[in-house]
Parts: C-alpha cells; structure tokens; sequence
C-alpha cells in the first residue's frame, strides 16, 4: 500500500510481481497457487516470499509458535477467507472455507513465513 499502512482484514490488496486474482503470481502460478501471507513485519499481504522481497524494502520476519492463532495471516484467493497459521497447517491443503485445493508444495517453505 502507498501509505505503508497493513492491509485491512475486509478485503486486502494481495502485493506482488504480476499478482492474478487468486493470488497466484510471477514466481508461483499453478492452480494450486492460491494463498498470499500476511507478513509479520509489514502487515501487508504478498502473494509469495519472493515478491515481498522483491517490493517490500525490508528484510521479511517469520510468525512465532505461540501467534499461530492470533491473528489470520494466510488468505485464500478462491474465496478470500482468512485463515489463521494454525486453521491454514491443519488444512489438509484444502481451504476449510471453500474447500479449493492449496499446493502440498508450500510446505518446504513453511520456514520462511512461519517458526516451526
């Protein structure tokens, strides 16, 4: 956002390279690519680490263990539910609100967003 201001949970603007309506962008664009991540340390919402890196202008910082349900950080780009850290690891790759397919893949990168 211009302002530098966090996203609003109503309906936030998902930030990235090339960012399509559900999400999916110019690092990562299956069908399957379809959640963007509420970075801890802007607030704002980018559709993968790489396009936070890339536009951000500040190092990324990883969700701690005990904000797993504090706050919904993953959305969803088929319906746009928010989900919480712990709603978004329990899913079963599936989002529990429209039950549209989320990558399996994502897992390697858990690291990158969350404390494990």
């Amino acid at each position: 956002m211009a302002d530098n201001q966090p996203d609003t949970f109503a309906d936030p603007v998902v930030h990235g390279v090339v960012v399509q309506t559900q999400t999916q962008c110019a690092h990562w664009h299956s069908d399957r690519d379809i959640i963007a991540i509420r970075h801890k340390c802007c607030g704002n919402f980018y559709a993968c680490i790489s396009c936070h890196e890339a536009l951000a202008g500040h190092p990324p910082a990883t969700w701690r263990k005990t904000e797993r349900d504090a706050v919904p950080v993953v959305l969803c780009g088929h319906c746009r539910r928010q989900l919480t850290i712990a709603e978004y690891l329990a899913s079963g790759n599936a989002c529990p609100g429209c039950s549209a397919a989320f990558n399996p893949g994502c897992a390697r990168h858990y690291d990158l967003y969350f404390e494990m």
